[in-house]
């Protein structure tokens, strides 16, 4: 049965380990058994290199579990009743947290997270992009009456909150009752136990809204202890104002802001990862605790009738703004569409080659197709390669990034089943982005801290017994963009609340995962 955890929540910038977690940890090892009952047994994991997530050194360590804990990390014998596992030389790190994932959506038709667990994750971040399972109290409940194999915690959406006060009537900004509503709402989620707020106010029915509702809800998650993330407002022309949105959000409200799968992603902007990273360090250095997580692509995915938000007055004749899009923001080389839904001829075609078989111009190609999606309910994706490598690796290295997949179980981008080992593959093996020790870190503690959970992400005695094994030498990612669905390779074991969910390239069946609340809800 999934378990109810209820995490520490500390400040950003706060010890991975708050006080009263530390008290918490102590009394569990004095009250694991009780006077003159037998210790149970465990697993003893000997012959692993440790890289804690602390950002330091591997140690030749042996790590202890016992039920869904770490008891005991160091040199020491393993008690003749444990299980012994021998990781040949392994590294041994923390389990990965996915600090935004859309390994929610299906997760009940597909319990046991093969996409997530291959690549390592042990934790997923739902409630992304301004939508959440709603209410969210519901879907803990359930998924603690329906076990699955990772753990889930999810943030508030802004957008759903939006949509449920507003209904159909959104494009509008939100009257003061209206903002009274969706803040009442909010309240509830976080009482349930959502970590934050998040918001894609690039997304209808976000992008109606005006920063000052955003402001007005970021000050009720601030007062429960929460946290920001957001899709900004503009990922391309307007980038620099989104930017500058999401730092007076961080400072009005008063709480830390995390932008989410940050990228430069318009051919006008690359090169330019210093001036970003300037801009956040100077927020930083103002007071306002920002940071960001991405993912180790340099193509997106979205809704294909996305595009229609950057036509003029979203009217897809407007031939100038097809133009604006091939010319400014993607070429045609570099709009992939994985499954058109209304006509599966072009599936795995790009913009280019489908206008080659209709034989008509890309401008007039891009704005057919979309007013036929639009026409069949807007549910066709579509891949835009748009960012450039010298600028990934440079936010990436950035010493307040964290990793994300922005991947689902079954979804048409290779990030659902590989970031995770893609960062460790391409970017920290073969490229030397960041090192082998501070790479874990963004992927375990750094993202923990982010989220304010206090007792994962660490190899340390107290902590939960989320765990994976992995081979530094051959761990990559092998899912593509023509079949996004093939496990990683290198990650030989994985445990989840001291449950192994994937050993040898395949899932267990074990489903451990427990739902993580924010303490006090």
């Amino acid at each position: 049965m999934m378990g109810t955890e209820r995490s520490e929540i500390c400040p950003l910038g706060a010890p991975l380990l708050c006080a009263t977690a530390l008290v918490a940890a102590i009394g569990l090892a004095l009250t694991a058994c009780a006077p003159g009952e037998p210790e149970p047994a465990g697993t003893v994991i000997v012959n692993a290199r440790v890289i804690d997530g602390s950002g330091g050194p591997s140690r030749d360590v042996n790590v202890r579990i016992a039920g869904d804990r770490i008891v005991a990390v160091g040199d020491f014998e393993a008690p003749a009743e444990d299980t012994v596992v021998d990781a040949g030389g392994l590294v041994l790190a923390p389990g990965f947290i996915d600090v935004h994932s859309h390994h929610d959506s299906r997760l009940f038709e597909l319990p046991d997270a093969l996409a997530a667990v291959n690549q390592g994750i042990t934790t997923i971040v739902a409630g992304q992009d301004g939508g959440q399972q709603y209410p969210l109290a519901e879907f803990f409940d359930e998924l603690e009456t329906s076990p699955v194999a990772v753990n889930v915690a999810s943030y508030a959406g802004f957008g759903t909150l939006r949509e449920e006060v507003m209904g159909d009537d959104y494009q509008r900004h939100a009257t003061p009752d209206e903002v009274a509503a969706m803040a009442a709402l909010l309240r509830t989620e976080l009482e349930a136990g959502a970590l934050g707020l998040s918001s894609g106010l690039e997304y209808d029915p976000g992008s109606f809204s005006t920063t000052e509702e955003v402001v007005e809800l970021a000050r009720v998650a601030a007062a429960h202890g929460g946290t920001y993330i957001s899709h900004i407002r503009s990922e391309d022309r307007y980038f620099w104002e989104a930017i500058d949105e999401i730092i007076r959000i961080g400072r009005e409200a008063d709480l830390p802001v995390q932008v989410t799968h940050i990228k430069l992603a318009m051919n006008n902007w690359w090169g330019q990862a210093e001036r970003l990273l300037a801009t956040l360090d100077e927020a930083r250095a103002s007071g306002v605790e920002i940071t960001a997580d991405i993912y180790p692509y340099r193509a997106w995915s979205t809704s294909f009738t996305w595009l229609t938000t950057v036509f003029p007055d979203r009217d897809l004749d407007r031939r100038d703004g097809a133009e604006y899009i091939l010319r400014d923001l993607l070429s045609p080389d570099d709009v992939l569409l994985p499954d058109f839904l209304p006509e599966p001829a072009y599936n795995g075609l790009t913009l280019a080659e489908i206008a080659e078989v209709r034989g008509t111009d890309v401008e007039t190609t891009l704005m057919d197709l979309l007013k036929a999606d639009t026409e069949m309910g807007s549910e066709s994706l579509m891949i835009g390669f748009a960012m450039d490598e010298p600028d990934i690796e440079a936010i990436m290295a950035w010493p307040h990034a964290v990793i994300c997949s922005d991947g689902g179980l079954d979804g048409s981008h290779p990030r659902g089943f590989g970031a995770f080992t893609r960062f460790l593959g391409h970017y920290v093996r073969d490229r030397n982005v960041v090192s082998l020790e501070e790479g874990i870190r963004k992927m375990t503690a750094l993202s923990a801290q982010h989220l304010g959970i206090a007792d994962r992400g660490a190899i340390e005695e107290g902590h939960y017994a989320d765990l994976v094994l992995f081979d530094p030498e051959t761990v990559i990612d092998r899912s593509t963009y023509e079949d996004p669905h093939i496990p990683s390779a290198g990650i030989e074991k994985v445990w989840v609340n001291g449950e192994l969910v994937f050993d040898g390239g395949e899932t267990t069946g074990n489903r451990p995962g427990s739902v993580i609340r924010r303490v006090g809800s």
